[in-house]
């Protein structure tokens, strides 16, 4: 009814959002904060997806999950819940032995915890790997076989690649070690909601990852995590521990070491990854571990964040010859 001041495009074109009007098949799409034009692809997980339009017309493959644990008790559940754990014990990490579901499971990963450090944070030591009668212990930089009497027979295979060691599993479980404190799990899909323990239940929905393993939906990380010890004589853990309210002269080194998460280094990761979780988790990493190791614990935590990065398709490269330098003609 009135005329307001301003610019509008032509009749049968359209405003592409970048101050230009387009015909409706250029229209363009956004992902994370960035523009795509049309025919333009990405990839989300294991999905393409193709900008048509103005929207994104994705294949819907069902993608293999992942879970990752790493530095002194820092969880990533297989539907993206972030939370912290320290408990001086061994856990179930995942498994499908999950109640009346179905009784007979076929592998369960368990993850010893030990301290790493004086202030009583635990870092993830060795992995147990259990597939049908075989368990594999990787501890030290190795991994043996034991055989079991009990269980089908899994068959499996081991590499390693670069830096990791991984364990691939017939029955859709692979397992992948940087031989320190960083454990990826991937499960296929065919896992989804039959699986139980730390790393939460694989069905798309992060608000009832804390399922403890007699079935109740908890709040609460202690009360969660306690509730997948392996042996009840471990003690559970009461408190969250902050290491650097207890060591506060190492707070101000681990903050400006881990502030290269919140950097220009990590630019074009912040808007796909969330950076904030993952330099808390750092700058707590690098408080706690004051009997040795404090280098490996604050390489280990922004590693973490680059993975992650990676995974969202923002390659960085981060590692120099003074921060985490990595001798790669020697690993290749």
């Amino acid at each position: 009814t009135e005329c307001v001041s301003g610019c509008v495009c032509p009749e049968g074109l359209f405003d592409d959002g970048r101050g230009g009007c387009v015909e409706e098949r250029d229209c363009p799409c956004t992902h994370n904060n960035q523009w795509y034009s049309s025919g333009d692809k990405i990839t989300v997980d294991c999905n393409t997806c193709t900008c048509q339009k103005g929207v994104w017309s994705c294949t819907d493959h069902v993608c293999y999950g992942t879970c990752m644990i790493y530095g002194s008790g820092h969880y990533i559940t297989f539907d993206g819940k972030f939370y912290d754990f320290d408990g001086n014990c061994e856990y179930v990490a995942i498994q499908d032995f999950c109640g009346d579901k179905n009784s007979s499971g076929s592998f369960s990963i368990i993850t010893e915890n030990v301290p790493c450090g004086t202030t009583g944070v635990t870092c993830s030591k060795a992995i147990k790997m259990f597939l049908g009668k075989t368990e594999l212990k990787l501890e030290n930089k190795e991994y043996k076989e034991i055989q079991r009497d009990v269980g089908d027979d899994v068959l499996y295979w081991n590499r390693t690649v670069g830096l990791y060691l991984v364990i691939e599993a017939s029955n859709g479980v692979m397992l992948i070690w940087d031989k320190k404190t960083t454990v990826f799990i991937k499960l296929s899909p065919d896992y989804k909601g039959k699986v139980c323990g730390l790393c939460g239940n694989f069905d798309d929905k992060s608000n009832n990852d804390f399922t403890t393993r007699s079935g109740l939906q908890e709040t609460n990380a202690l009360k969660f995590g306690n509730s997948w010890k392996q042996s009840p004589m471990c003690p559970d853990v009461t408190h969250e521990i902050k290491p650097c309210d207890m060591k506060p002269h190492r707070k101000s080194w681990a903050e400006k070491e881990c502030s290269i998460i919140q950097s220009e280094v990590f630019e074009i990761c912040h808007s796909k990854v969330d950076p904030i979780p993952f330099y808390e988790a750092c700058v707590h990493d690098a408080c706690s571990c004051d009997s040795g190791g404090d280098c490996e614990c604050f390489c280990s935590a922004v590693a973490a964040y680059a993975q992650e990065c990676t995974k969202a398709e923002a390659c960085v490269f981060w590692r120099t010859p003074d921060i985490c330098p990595m001798f790669c003609d020697y690993y290749n």
